[in-house]
């Protein structure tokens, strides 16, 4: 990693060499299982993420730097919630019931804290490891893929001071839904109703217009009509549906805009010291983070504090330590889903005519006696009554505090040293690390209005402290002989513990102001303990001959206490070779051909992530009734549970073109998992439905293409360009020999489809006669002279018929997905974009399907119902307009996956290195950034990254980011 350098060595007995570091030659060594790989010989699938491009991100979590820096990786948006991270996924799917998860390796330990407690600006590099032989040696926890966290460290050289300092705002990165206005509503509302009293009731049309009129008050609110030059009965013309022309409105509120905070402030100041010599090097870094969210009250502070240091006073022993130590604070929404207090929800769905705040009879805010604005409670509203989510946002806080303390530290003992003579390249290493955490939670629910009101008020309090440690023991050998024989080996033994303690207490009937655990009456109190412990026993063998052939084994035993004694181990294994072509004889003359590598890989891991406690015992409820006590069964045991595996093939070829102008991976995966833990019927006369076991098997393959081109290379100007595409299929190859599906509300999971196919009713438009909205549906017939069976499919508007026809309808899987990105450097001018890109694919809708089919009177539609049917004769894809009426999950609301998303732009400026010296600096550099700057999709309002499996839910809204920065190294 470091540049070559002459030095005379006549007429003397020492000599002394400080080293430069090469660039390009650093780029040439990755992280990989316990330990670094030249990448010539590296025979897995492995990306690298440099510090410089996750400098770029404005996130507080580096889960979300990730999105589009490696092909064949995905990652969800994640929650707008700052300091939340996001959902990773590694070439597709590896279980069905377990964890899909990649395991976290943080400077060479797995990591079990919270990874919102890592700077992201103290990590050197992040190595994705993809495959089996880059990941089989972390065995039982490696099946979904590898992250491999390095964070900097001190270097030789003159000590170097960096500070850093970012301030800017942040917005709603996504827009909302393209909702009706006060009039449209009031129509719609109207047309629901007069439709109801003709199509159902069977009033006549005159009778159906009048009955409208005459329920639009009672059914809106009483107290709710806007336009106050009119009274509810008047307000619509009965002849037309429409309100009046004349009416004029008193108030028009958004109470997702009442919510929503555009101008976040955002802040962040990092300041970093390293350096050392060729003995002792070492660095400290300190940060700290205060982001407002985009929902506002929601925040998200972070203090960090990292240290490093290590020494090499001999050639035979080397040792260091890193500590990282970091105390978060976050205020959240805690509800989620079709919860009424979820405030985006409710403020979301809310309908334009109700105000967030009470109202005179010309529509001024009414104020208290402090002269702020009141917030109306709805008693007259149809839903959501004597309460106001946005008052209980303020009112009822929820807080979460995290201290977190993350230790590595090693010895080494050997040398590559000549001076070792025949114990060259044989060390012994002895690594322990810990992370250890303790997080503090808070829900309040306030005592006037809201869902405890009844009850007093609520205090619900809960803690969590979780302390890991890992500590393993390696032997290492690498040695070159001849200058054409490599030979690398490891041994290794590891034991990893983890031990989880929850506490959990409520009151209710609140004393008001104190935010305690203090009321009139116990609500709950219960505590739990979590352990779990692996050891493992690995191996790994590399050789390489003439830098053109090279192989790799590795292998690794796991006992994990998640198991019962008898199936407690499990083996894993991998074997990869590869072929640097460019390096025979026969491919001298291209001179245009600077590498060509043919590489192959091919392992068994294992996921023991398939459970939280204990799957193979038995387990009890316990029952209580005053001081009497009882068990009752809650899982029966399954001695015979064992590993899910995951088996993994990698064929590969990386090329470069044209002095490294052009640089070229091409790869295909194909991994199966088996033995996938899935609950097995039973009978019912058991007294129980099913009981865990290991029985399925499912298939990932695809391919994935990276492109890096170097355009323009000169000493003042440079353009490169980043170009990633990968595809992706998964099918189920087998389920329970008892029943080969698995089926959800709207989702099966079924033997030779891909996993989460949509399964629902399959729309066929709207009946052009009665507005009715139309559905294929079938039936089995029997053919009279032949005895025969066959399916009939029909178009129908019986919800029951079509409700039990069910058909296969795609999955969110895409058919591409990838990125693009260009960096432009002139002099010290710096601009670079990175953009994402998915086709194909589908999202089930479900914000837009409420507001295509409101479930009550009082939420509001989508625009697109202006489209609605109306009258006898219209053709048109939207069914007539019922409140309340229940519809059913069909295709309709299927909507295209695609999407495309710039995802940062960053402009940069260093002042020349003359002026940065003349002030006494090594550098100066001021920067923008802009983060999740847009997203383009099929449906305004949309979120297709939202989740991995294709819903969308009434969750925080991503934001966008606009930084601007400074950099000033000493």
């Amino acid at each position: 990693g470091y540049q070559t350098q002459t030095v005379s060595v006549a007429g003397k007995t020492q000599i002394n060499v400080s080293l430069q570091e090469d660039t390009q030659a650093i780029d040439d060594v990755i992280v990989v299982a316990y330990g670094t790989a030249k990448k010539e010989s590296f025979t897995g699938s492995a990306a690298v993420i440099k510090s410089e491009n996750l400098e770029k991100r404005v996130v507080s979590n580096v889960t979300k730097a990730l999105d589009g820096q490696v092909a064949g990786v995905i990652s969800t948006s994640g929650s707008g919630q700052p300091g939340s991270e996001s959902t990773i996924a590694i070439r597709g799917f590896g279980s069905i019931s377990a964890s899909s998860t990649p395991l976290y390796v943080v400077d060479g330990i797995a990591y079990s804290g919270s990874i919102s407690a890592i700077n992201p600006d103290d990590i050197e590099s992040i190595t994705v490891l993809k495959d089996a032989s880059a990941g089989a040696l972390y065995g039982a926890r490696g099946a979904n893929g590898v992250i491999v966290i390095n964070t900097k460290r001190g270097r030789e050289g003159d000590v170097e001071v960096n500070f850093k300092a970012t301030l800017g705002i942040s917005s709603r990165a996504i827009p909302d839904y393209d909702l009706v206005n006060q009039r449209e509503f009031i129509e719609l509302n109207w047309q629901s109703l007069y439709n109801s009293a003709y199509f159902t009731s069977g009033y006549t049309d005159a009778a159906a217009r009048a009955y409208a009129s005459s329920r639009l008050g009672g059914t809106l609110g009483t107290n709710y009509n806007p336009f106050k030059n009119y009274s509810w009965e008047t307000l619509v013309d009965p002849a037309t549906g429409k309100v009046r022309a004349d009416a004029q409105s008193a108030w028009d509120e958004s109470w997702i805009d009442e919510v929503t905070d555009n101008t976040a402030l955002r802040q962040e100041y990092q300041a970093s010291v390293s350096g050392g010599n060729n003995i002792h090097r070492g660095s400290m870094s300190l940060s700290f983070l205060d982001e407002d969210g985009v929902l506002k009250t929601t925040k998200f502070q972070r203090y960090t504090g990292r240290v490093s240091y290590d020494t090499s006073p001999k050639h035979w022993f080397k040792g260091g330590m890193n500590v990282n130590f970091a105390h978060t604070k976050s205020n959240t929404n805690r509800y989620s889903g079709s919860s009424n207090s979820n405030v985006f929800y409710t403020a979301q769905l809310m309908a334009p005519i109700y105000p967030v705040y009470m109202k005179d009879e010309n529509g001024n805010n009414l104020l208290d006696e402090n002269g702020k604005k009141q917030f109306d409670y709805g008693t007259t509203r149809p839903q959501d009554s004597n309460s106001n989510v946005i008052a209980g946002f303020y009112d009822d806080p929820t807080t979460n505090t995290l201290e977190s303390l993350s230790a590595r530290t090693y010895l080494t003992f050997g040398s590559d040293d000549e001076r070792a003579g025949v114990l060259q390249g044989l060390k012994g290493t002895i690594n322990f690390g810990v992370d250890y955490s303790i997080s503090n939670n808070m829900e309040y629910y306030n005592r006037e209005h809201g869902n405890q009101a009844s009850n007093g008020g609520l205090i619900y309090k809960y803690n969590y402290r979780y302390m890991t440690y890992t500590f393993n023991q390696l032997i290492t050998y690498d040695r070159t002989f001849a200058e054409r024989h490599e030979v690398s080996a490891l041994l290794g033994h590891e034991y990893y513990s983890y031990e989880q303690n929850y506490l959990e207490a409520s009151r209710s009937g609140l004393v008001e102001g104190i935010y305690e655990v203090v009321g009139a009456t116990i609500n709950s109190a219960s505590s739990s303990t979590q352990d779990h412990a692996i050891e493992s026993y690995f191996a790994r063998l590399n050789y390489g001959f003439d830098h053109k052939y090279y192989i790799d084994a590795s292998w690794r035993t796991d006992g994990s206490s998640r198991f019962a004694p008898d199936t407690r181990w499990g083996h894993f294994w991998s074997v990869g070779a590869s072929w640097r072509i460019s390096q025979e004889k026969f491919m001298e003359n291209l001179s245009w051909l600077d590498n060509l590598t043919l590489k192959a890989s091919y392992g068994v891991q294992g996921n023991e992530e398939i459970l939280t406690f204990y799957g193979w015992q038995g387990y009890y409820n316990i029952n209580s009734t005053g001081s009497d006590y009882g068990f009752s069964v809650a899982q029966l045991e399954n001695p015979n549970l064992k590993w899910e595996k995951n088996a993994n093939l990698n064929v590969g070829i990386e090329a470069s073109l044209f002095g490294n102008r052009l640089n070229a991976t091409i790869e295909y995966y194909n991994r199966k998992t088996t033995d996938m833990l899935l609950e097995r019927p039973m009978a019912f006369s058991s007294g129980f439905e099913s009981y865990l076991d290991n029985i399925g098997e499912m298939r990932n393959t695809g391919w994935e293409i990276s492109l890096n081109g170097l355009i323009i290379n000169r000493p003042d100007m440079r353009w490169d360009v980043t170009f990633m595409a990968a595809t992706q299929k998964n099918k189920v190859l087998k389920l329970t020999p008892e029943t080969p599906e698995i089926i959800g509300s709207s989702t099966i999971i079924r033997e030779g489809l891909p996993i989460n196919t949509y399964y629902m009713s399959k729309f066929a438009g709207v009946d052009p006669a009665t507005g009715a909205a139309l559905y294929y549906a079938y039936r089995d017939v029997t053919d009279e002279l032949t005895g025969e069976t066959h399916r009939e499919e029909y178009i129908t508007s019986n919800v029951t018929e079509a409700t039990s026809s069910r058909y296969t309808c795609g999955s969110r899987i895409p058919d591409l997905f990838g990125s693009i990105g260009t960096t432009f450097q002139w002099k010290g001018l710096d601009f670079s974009i990175l953009t994402t890109y998915s086709i194909g694919g589908k999202v089930n809708e479900g914000i837009y399907n409420s507001t295509m089919n409101p479930f009550y009177y009082g939420q509001t539609f989508h625009k697109h119902m202006l489209r609605a049917w109306k009258q006898p004769g219209d053709i048109t894809d939207v069914p007539r307009v019922e409140v309340g009426t229940s519809g059913i999950t069909s295709d309709r609301f299927l909507v295209d996956a695609s999407y495309f998303s710039i995802k940062n732009i960053t402009i940069g400026y260093s002042i020349p290195k003359k002026a940065a010296n003349y002030i006494g600096m090594k550098n100066v550099r001021i920067y923008c950034s802009m983060d999740n700057l847009a997203l383009f999709t099929h449906l305004k309002g949309m979120n297709p990254t939202y989740s991995l499996t294709g819903s969308t839910g009434f969750v925080y809204t991503p934001s966008r980011s606009f930084v601007a920065g400074l950099d000033i190294k000493f």
